[in-house]
């Protein structure tokens, strides 16, 4: 069989199974930092441009359908990362055949996904709009907004997946070069669809989608062109039911650990709406702070999986040790500085995504981001162990994680607002983030101890 060899190829692809693991993660997730802040711009252009030029209702429109986008997205982003841990696998263990066939049984298993997906999203929109309370005066923007997005979840897919092909193979700097130029045309065509040719929140929702497209067709093509290990050929399409089993059996749990969570998320949100449109947009504009400032979590979460995912192949679980244990130093660091920054600058920061001076919208914004401050450092680590433990095939604690994250935000949702008031729905995601990471903590350590691969 065709081998790699190098830790860096000729092709760009690196191997992560040999060298310093700190410098080695470090170095891969700062690019794909990068990457994830300019992903995160898709939703706060939209966020910003709307609650700027269209007014308090629009940007509770956007947000309310946030959970409902997440459910979609989460899912999206969980399954291709679980399908790419078998071809960091297969590029660990240095096997190029397996890279291929990794990625057309990819190819194959997003189309028929990504299809399902989109027709079972736009078949249930208005219905789940109306059972989490959206207020009347923003229902029909909001459906609106969410039902072209789930438009383009063939979109999303492409580009997702792609992506973290890329990833995969050790490439996280192309995925964020993609993503910048692709973020500069969202927001070009956020205000030129919204200011010049007057659609709304529509606008802002096609802009996402064209912009998602361009990325996934440009990452597809370099793809094909940069790396002769991913070219594929008519052979590697051969339907493997145990293959497809492979990628399904990490995959799966990975999505559905997003989907339990915008689950919770979407019930969090039905207790929020009944506050109204202030407290919608503040929360909003928080929530959107928070992921541009946790933006390192998921970078470290998905780092963590690609590493392990190789090292699997490679056989190594002492570098799966050592490279946990230093990732999630540096994930805690990051955490302070996150929390540093919402606890001294929250005001400027809301103030990005609202129109004029508005005191109770930044002041709900305010307590949300520094009650979920507080908790940062257990929102980072998180991400380290779930997607270690999902990389070298211990998906189901994950998933039993996300089955506890969803009870706790549930029960917070039914509960802490009637004590709380708006504080108790802000209270709610920390809870969650308490209730998945200590199962995973305990889990990682007990698994990792006596940790053998097959």
């Amino acid at each position: 069989m065709p081998t790699i060899t190098n830790k860096k190829t000729s092709n760009g692809a690196k191997d992560m199974t040999i060298g310093d693991p700190f410098k080695l993660i470090l170095f891969y997730s700062i690019p794909l930092l990068l990457g994830n802040m300019f992903q995160q711009m898709y939703s706060m252009a939209d966020t910003i441009i709307v609650g700027k030029l269209l007014g308090t209702n629009a940007l509770a429109a956007v947000g309310t359908t946030g959970p409902m986008n997440f459910l979609v997205l989460g899912f999206v982003m969980g399954i291709t990362s679980g399908f790419a841990v078998i071809t960091a696998q297969r590029f660990g263990a240095k096997d190029e055949n397996g890279v291929r066939r990794s990625v057309a049984m990819n190819i194959m298993l997003c189309i028929i996904i990504g299809l399902l997906c989109m027709v079972a999203s736009l078949s249930t929109a208005r219905f789940i709009l109306r059972i989490i309370n959206t207020p009347i005066e923003i229902f029909d923007d909001a459906a609106e907004y969410i039902i072209i997005i789930y438009i383009g979840i063939p979109a999303t897919m492409l580009y997702n997946a792609t992506a973290c092909i890329l990833r995969a193979l050790g490439d996280s700097k192309s995925p964020l070069y993609f993503l910048i130029i692709s973020s500069i045309l969202n927001i070009i065509l956020d205000i030129v669809l919204i200011l010049y040719f007057d659609m709304g929140v529509a606008g802002a929702a096609w802009a996402t989608v064209i912009s998602q497209a361009f990325a996934g067709i440009i990452s597809l093509i370099y793809m094909a062109i940069r790396f002769p290990i991913l070219r594929i050929h008519r052979r590697d399409f051969t339907w493997d039911m145990w293959f497809a089993w492979q990628h399904l059996k990490i995959g799966l749990p990975m999505a559905f650990q997003f989907s339990i969570t915008a689950i919770g998320v979407i019930i969090l949100q039905g207790a929020l709406n009944v506050f109204g449109p202030v407290k919608i947009a503040a929360y909003t504009a928080a929530q959107k702070v928070e992921q541009l400032v946790t933006a390192a979590a998921s970078t470290f979460g998905v780092t963590m999986a690609n590493y392990a995912g190789q090292n699997l192949g490679a056989k190594n679980i002492n570098r799966i040790k050592a490279g946990t244990w230093q990732c999630s130093i540096l994930s805690v660091l990051f955490s302070i500085f996150a929390m540093f920054v919402v606890f001294v600058f929250p005001e400027q920061l809301t103030s990005l995504f609202i129109k004029g001076t508005q005191p109770d919208v930044i002041n709900a914004s305010r307590t949300y981001l520094r009650i979920c401050g507080t908790f940062f450092p257990v929102l980072f680590l998180l991400f380290i162990y779930r997607n270690v433990l999902q990389s070298i095939g211990r998906g189901f604690m994950p998933l039993m994680a996300g089955v506890a994250e969803l009870a706790a935000r549930t029960i917070a949702s039914y509960t802490l607002p009637g004590i709380f008031g708006y504080a108790g729905i802000c209270i709610a995601g920390p809870l969650a983030w308490i209730a998945a990471t200590i199962p995973l903590a305990i889990a990682y350590f007990v698994i990792i101890k006596d940790f053998k691969i097959e």
